[in-house]
C-alpha cells in the first residue's frame, strides 16, 4: 500500500496536484443515483437525493421516452473545512432513457426520506388496433 502512495505522490509532483482529481470526476457515477423497475405498463423510479429539504429544489421532465432531472443537493456544513468527500453535492442534471414512451399527462411523484419516487405509465396509442390494408390490384400487362 505504501508503494501506491509513493507512486501517487511522484505522479502528483510530475503532473501537478490536480492530476488525480481530473480522473476522479470521470470515474464517479452520475448523480443522482436511480433505481428503475419495469412492470407491464408502468415504470417506477427511485431517485436518491440526499440533503434536499423540499421537492421544489428538483425539476422532473419527461419527453416521450427520456426522463430528465435537474436540481441541487445542498449539504450545509456551516464553514467547516471538508477533509473527506463521498456524498456528491451541488447542481446536477441527469437524463436517462426509458425502455418505452410514457404518458406526459399521467405522472406521479412523491418525496420522502431522501427518495424521490416517480411513477410513469406506458404511452399506448390507438394505432395498435388492427386495420385492414387495401391492396391495389395490378393487372398483368
Amino acid at each position: 500500500m505504501n508503494q501506491f502512495k509513493d507512486w501517487k505522490m511522484n505522479l502528483d509532483r510530475f503532473f501537478g496536484q490536480d492530476f488525480w482529481g481530473d480522473f476522479e470526476g470521470m470515474m464517479k457515477p452520475s448523480i443522482p443515483y436511480i433505481n428503475m423497475y419495469q412492470y407491464d405498463n408502468e415504470l417506477l423510479c427511485f431517485v436518491n437525493i440526499p440533503g434536499m429539504n423540499h421537492p421544489k429544489n428538483v425539476d422532473v421532465f419527461v419527453d416521450h421516452s427520456v426522463l430528465t432531472l435537474k436540481g441541487k443537493i445542498e449539504i450545509n456544513h456551516r464553514g467547516g473545512h471538508q477533509i473527506h468527500s463521498e456524498i456528491a453535492d451541488g447542481a446536477f442534471e441527469r437524463s436517462i432513457d426509458l425502455p418505452f414512451p410514457v404518458r406526459s399527462d399521467k405522472i406521479e411523484a412523491t418525496y420522502k426520506h431522501g427518495l424521490l419516487i416517480i411513477q410513469l405509465y406506458r404511452h399506448v396509442t390507438e394505432s395498435k388496433k388492427q386495420r385492414p390494408i387495401s391492396i391495389r390490384h395490378m393487372e398483368d400487362e
